[in-house]
This record gives C-alpha cells, structure tokens and sequence, in this order.
C-alpha cells in the first residue's frame, strides 16, 4: 500500500517561496506508470490540481500555475517536492500530494499553508 505524507512549513510570507516535500513510502516513485501530484484546496473552494512528476521524471504543469510551478524529486529519498514562488494570500490551501496508475487513488493527509505576513 503506497502511503504518502506531506511536510513543510505552515506559514509562508507573501512573495516568498512555498516549498514541500512528499515522503512515499510502500512504493517507488519510479514505479512505471506511477504519476506523483500536487493538488490544493483553498477554503471555501475545490481541488486544484497543481501539477506532476511521472515515474519516469517527466513533468506536467497546470496552466494557470506554470510559470510559477516547480515540481522534482529525489529517488534517493523516495520524495518528491513543489515550490510555488511570488506566493499571494490567495495562495492559502490545504496542500496534497497524490499519485496512482491511471487515478489518484493514494493521497497524503493534506497540510496547510498560510501565506501571511
């Protein structure tokens, strides 16, 4: 059972730069056909998704997050990570991190991110 849990700071100032990280554990990230996503819900609002890394190292972005997106991963630590850069308060979400073969049918717990000064 591939497990996924989330870290990283809950308070980001405005402009700065969001990081996270995913921890996977029961499951490679290299596992073919396996693609690893970042997904957000701001309050009082749907999913979103953010953006993936595929089993293979290939990245897809959301449009509308692209130019501000970066999605890697570190095989060695079996993690993988976003940075949202320029955060606005409406940045402000439950961050998730999830992945599956043709569905996201693993999710970590969520975290939340504040972005506040």
């Amino acid at each position: 059972q591939v497990q996924l849990q989330e870290s990283g700071p809950g308070l980001v100032k405005p402009s700065q730069t969001l990081s996270l990280t995913c921890t996977v554990s029961g499951g490679s990230i290299t596992t073919n056909y396996y693609y690893w996503s970042w997904i957000r819900q701001a309050p009082g609002k749907g999913l979103e998704w953010m953006g993936a890394i595929a089993y293979s190292g290939s990245l897809y972005d959301s449009p509308s997050l692209k130019s501000r997106t970066s999605i890697s991963r570190d095989t060695a630590k079996n993690q993988f990570t976003l940075q949202l850069s320029s955060v606005p308060p409406e940045d402000t979400a439950v961050y998730y991190c999830a992945s599956g073969p043709y569905a996201l049918d693993y999710w970590g717990k969520g975290t939340l991110v504040t972005v506040s000064s």
